[in-house]
């Protein structure tokens, strides 16, 4: 059975939506245990509040042990500064379900709270996979192709990299979208201004030769930004810097497009019409676009499986986010990965 620690009071739609999708996981994913970490006062409101159904499936799954509330007086807001946080909030939500991770109480950890608080009681609690310099946010992004999202790190965590850190990254990225994303042999590329060997600034170009000596990757060179949705690459690598840059852009282009095509189909009562006829290809299209089903964004490099849902996350993105859990830690990614990093350390010392 996997244990999944859930950050109960994390995201924007705390703690309701997360205790529905707590709910929903417990009920539906199989072999899985949802310890739901949180205010227990607050989470026992919430669900005093369900429908008749739904109150029955919450109780159901306390009944069965598939459910379990985990009590964290404390929590941390988006708005606090993570470090100062993290370390002054030693019981909020975060740090009680990370420290289950580190007790071996639960294997994966869950959470659409602070990104940065995320990271920091990661770090801090967990520790790093040995040989690896610095932990990245994998965000997972669609693409013109609707079975082969992108994977993009880093994403947020470290924003000023060296060219290591870079490589490593890349390998952790292999790994996860070999294990986790079904890629057999996933095409790995390094974000620059122009597919050349030559184009870049400084870490690119001292970054490009690291990623050519990793032994078994498809390292397919440098990829520019109308790659990332182009679904013809796997794995994108960046600094933290230009990866969440990236990410926040490709976000706010598609919610500006929706806005566009929206108001130019309620222009005219012909355009009503069509649009009304389109309506299950629009509905398909949004269903693509839509981030909560990717499962959130894994933390890379730290013993355990952490997923980093969106913070406005609804009981869907968190039914997601856990899937996602379960399949990075049945498939042992942390273990993957330290086997990788080590693999790579030895190659290097060899050459």
């Amino acid at each position: 059975m996997t244990r999944i620690a859930l950050d109960a009071m994390g995201g924007d739609y705390a703690p309701k939506q997360i205790v529905v999708g707590a709910v929903e996981a417990a009920c539906a994913i199989p072999d899985v245990k949802i310890l739901l970490v949180g205010q227990m006062a607050a989470i026992q409101k919430v669900s005093e509040c369900f429908s008749k159904d739904r109150k029955a499936l919450f109780q159901e799954a306390v009944e069965k042990g598939t459910l379990e509330i985990v009590h964290a007086p404390e929590e941390i807001e988006m708005t606090d500064v993570p470090v100062e946080a993290v370390r002054r909030k030693k019981d909020c939500s975060i740090n009680v379900a990370m420290r289950l991770v580190k007790e071996k109480r639960a294997d994966v950890f869950v959470s659409a709270g602070n990104s940065g608080a995320v990271a920091t009681s990661a770090i801090l609690n967990l520790g790093r996979i040995s040989g690896v310099k610095r932990p990245a946010i994998a965000m997972i992004l669609p693409t013109n192709t609707p079975d082969r999202p992108i994977l993009l790190l880093d994403s947020g965590a470290n924003m000023d990299c060296h060219p290591e850190w870079l490589a490593q990254f890349a390998i952790m990225g292999n790994v996860y979208s070999s294990a986790v994303l079904g890629r057999e042999k996933p095409s790995v590329g390094l974000l620059s201004i122009g597919t050349e060997d030559c184009k870049g600034n400084e870490l690119v170009h001292e970054t490009y030769p690291l990623l050519q000596k990793i032994n078994g990757m498809n390292f397919v060179g440098n990829i520019e930004g109308h790659d990332i949705c182009g679904g013809r690459i796997d794995v994108a690598v960046a600094d933290g810097f230009v990866g969440n840059v990236v990410l926040k852009t490709v976000e706010s282009v598609a919610k500006a497009m929706g806005g566009w095509v929206k108001a130019e189909l309620k222009k005219t009562l012909f355009r009503k019409i069509c649009a009304l006829m389109l309506k299950g290809a629009f509905k398909a299209l949004k269903n693509q676009m839509d981030p909560e089903v990717y499962g959130g964004a894994p933390l890379l490099g730290v013993p355990g499986a952490v997923i980093i849902t969106h913070g406005n996350s609804t009981h869907k993105g968190i039914f997601y986010a856990v899937k996602a859990g379960v399949a990075a830690a049945t498939n042992d990614v942390s273990g993957q990965i330290e086997k990788a990093i080590a693999e790579y350390a030895e190659s290097m010392k060899q050459q």
